[in-house]
């Protein structure tokens, strides 16, 4: 879409940020009078959707959106956001184990700024399924690069929660 449609929903999911709960309702028809003015098919719109749905606790009707909007095509950063997005859903109604299929691979993805939501999203699908270890390890590993001290030591300590011990 154009440029004046993006920058429309990031007012709007601006706006998003001080909406009280009742007005829920609300911000999702905004996003349906934006997806409303895309093309047929375009998975720009199941996205957006979802997102709102997301957003505002309702991960039963996001994830059938996000599927969706992947299925249609949508691709790169907003591609990969939406895979953590429905992995986070999946956990929320239940399917955590889809939460783990779908994000594992991203593990393998070209890095970008969102590698550490993967890790942190794919740690709470690991730990609804009680493999705490891997999640916890996936946590410090993201966590270990950030640090200003202690960055191989806390690297370290995230593979020994894996790895068989000696």
């Amino acid at each position: 879409m154009n440029q004046d449609w993006e920058d429309r929903v990031t007012a709007a999911w601006a706006a998003f940020d001080d909406c009280p709960e009742e007005d829920a309702a609300e911000f999702r028809a905004v996003i349906d009078k934006l997806v409303a003015e895309l093309p047929e098919g375009s998975p720009l719109g199941p996205f957006e959707q979802a997102c709102a749905w997301d957003s505002t606790g309702h991960s039963d009707k996001a994830a059938p959106l996000y599927r969706e909007a992947l299925a249609r095509g949508l691709s790169g950063y907003k591609g990969r956001r939406a895979k953590i997005q429905l992995s986070s859903s999946l956990r929320n109604v239940g399917r955590a184990e889809e939460g783990v299929k779908l994000l594992t691979p991203e593990l393998d993805a070209p890095s970008d700024e969102l590698d550490d939501a993967v890790r942190a999203t794919l740690a709470l699908c690991l730990s609804s399924l009680g493999r705490d270890r891997e999640g916890l390890s996936l946590v410090l590993g993201a966590l270990a690069p950030h640090l200003p001290r202690y960055q191989r030591s806390m690297a370290t300590y995230a593979r020994a929660l894996v790895e068989p011990q000696d």
